[in-house]
């Protein structure tokens, strides 16, 4: 009868400690669930977008192309659990020049070797800390490289070219890289 009476007192009390503990997630928690809803959604470019969670406050980062694909991701970021309050870091894409590359006939092989190209570029400007990797687009056809994207500055648009053209197997770089101060 004692332990019933414990039990009794003592499961009200643990089912509070649990939804305290559940409604106080993790800023990795906030972080992880933003995400996935990101990449859940068809409008975002999930990949193009940072997220940072500090204190509730979800960080969002990152270049879009359409102004309805930012409005999409505040909406998914703002509308997660556990989000107090999210700050807008995302840029929308305004170059002038279409940054699409050229879509010659290649062969399966070529495409292959473009691919190898776009990922070995753009882990080269990921990798350098002069540059913000996240907001360049690499596109590559026939050993030519696309760079499309906003930069802090003139040098960071012309470190971004340099550290391109060194990449392997590179024939050249048309840059389209918009320098934005926000």
């Amino acid at each position: 009868m004692r332990t019933a009476n414990l039990l009794r007192l003592s499961l009200p009390m643990l089912l509070i400690t649990a939804l305290s503990i559940a409604c106080a997630a993790p800023d990795s928690v906030v972080t992880a669930e933003v995400r996935a809803r990101l990449a859940a959604d068809t409008t975002v470019n999930s990949s193009e977008l940072e997220v940072a969670t500090d204190k509730k406050v979800v960080t969002l980062t990152g270049n879009l192309n359409t102004q309805a694909e930012k409005d999409r991701a505040l909406e998914i970021a703002r509308s997660t659990t556990g989000v107090e309050n999210v700050v807008d870091m995302i840029s929308v894409r305004t170059g002038d020049v279409s940054g699409n590359a050229p879509e010659p006939d290649r062969t399966l092989g070529e495409h292959i070797d473009d691919a190898t190209i776009t990922a070995a570029v753009k882990s080269r400007l990921l990798e350098d800390p002069q540059v913000k990797g996240l907001k360049i687009d690499v596109d590559t056809r026939e050993g030519v490289v696309f760079l499309t994207g906003s930069v802090r500055s003139q040098q960071e648009s012309d470190r971004a070219v340099q550290v391109a053209r060194g990449t392997e197997h590179v024939k050249d770089v048309k840059p389209n890289l918009v320098v934005s101060r926000g």
